[in-house]
């Protein structure tokens, strides 16, 4: 809960300016619940074949960040009365994949939050760069698609699914709710049974006691078009909306899953997909 004293530290990768300071205030939310520090985090890239390497990585920022540095310096400004501690850092990596890994991984992050950036190859799921980051973190990522800016959130929506990150899910969703005031809408797909609306509607009554001390609306929906369907034109009435990753493995499409892909590409507002990390307790352990 925010007010209590934690180590939990939570990166931001920016690259885009006009980007950079959404994303640095959903890290904010959820720093703050757990006590936390946000680093928001830029990369020069200095391409193997070239004169970069002469000089030092202090050289390189200090002589060619200037303009990673402007956009760090706005997004860190966006926190400055927020009561969370933000700092801004360069780093200096032959791509910005392996910089943002670096980062993390150097200043001991347990969770990362990077913009769903434009697919710059055909066989891309998220992007280039994302998908490299959300495939090699070993920290929790939170992987933003920044939707029509709002003047706040009244509303975020949380389908629930049988995933081994809808707990992460919901605290994220958890955590921008009470950062603005809002209610937590919970969302459970399925095809055409009694028994299987009785059993949605089940489950949404237990997670509604677990998100007690937020307001809390639910609704079950059958859709015999595809769970991604009945999401998507859910969102069309909430400002955000949060999903857990649905699937893991060595291969591009499983990288998220096929349905927090599909509601993210489709969606016309902001959609957060929640992945937990491979070592997201590593960095705590080691911190004990």
């Amino acid at each position: 809960m925010g007010g209590e004293s934690s180590d939990y530290r939570i990166a931001v990768a920016v690259g885009h300016p006009d980007h950079a300071e959404q994303l640095t205030r959903t890290a904010v939310d959820v720093a703050r619940e757990k006590g936390g520090e946000v680093v928001v985090v830029g990369v020069v890239v200095t391409p193997q074949e070239s004169p970069f390497g002469l000089f030092t990585d202090e050289v390189i920022t200090r002589e060619f960040g200037g303009e990673r540095r402007a956009v760090l310096d706005r997004a860190v400004a966006v926190a400055s009365d927020t009561g969370v501690p933000v700092t801004g850092q360069l780093f200096v990596a032959t791509s910005v994949a392996r910089g943002v890994l670096h980062a993390v991984s150097e200043l001991d992050c347990d969770c990362l939050v990077v913009g769903w950036q434009d697919r710059t190859r055909e066989n891309a799921i998220l992007g280039t760069n994302v998908d490299r980051i959300v495939r090699r973190s070993d920290a929790d990522v939170l992987v933003e698609k920044i939707g029509a800016v709002a003047n706040g959130v009244d509303a975020v929506l949380l389908p629930v699914a049988e995933s081994p990150n809808a707990d992460f899910a919901a605290s994220v969703a958890r955590a921008i709710a009470v950062a603005n005031d809002a209610r937590i809408d919970l969302l459970r797909v399925v095809e055409s049974g009694r028994e299987e609306e009785d059993a949605a509607s089940e489950l949404l009554a237990s997670w509604t006691e677990r998100l007690a001390d937020v307001r809390v609306e639910t609704a079950v929906r059958v859709s015999d078009d595809g769970v991604a369907d009945a999401i998507v034109a859910e969102s069309k009435e909430r400002d955000v909306t949060v999903l857990g990753a649905t699937r893991t493995g060595r291969l591009r499409r499983q990288i998220v899953g096929s349905t927090p892909q599909e509601v993210g590409r489709r969606a016309k507002g902001t959609v957060i997909i929640a992945k937990k990390g491979r070592g997201s307790l590593v960095g705590r352990l080691s911190r004990w």
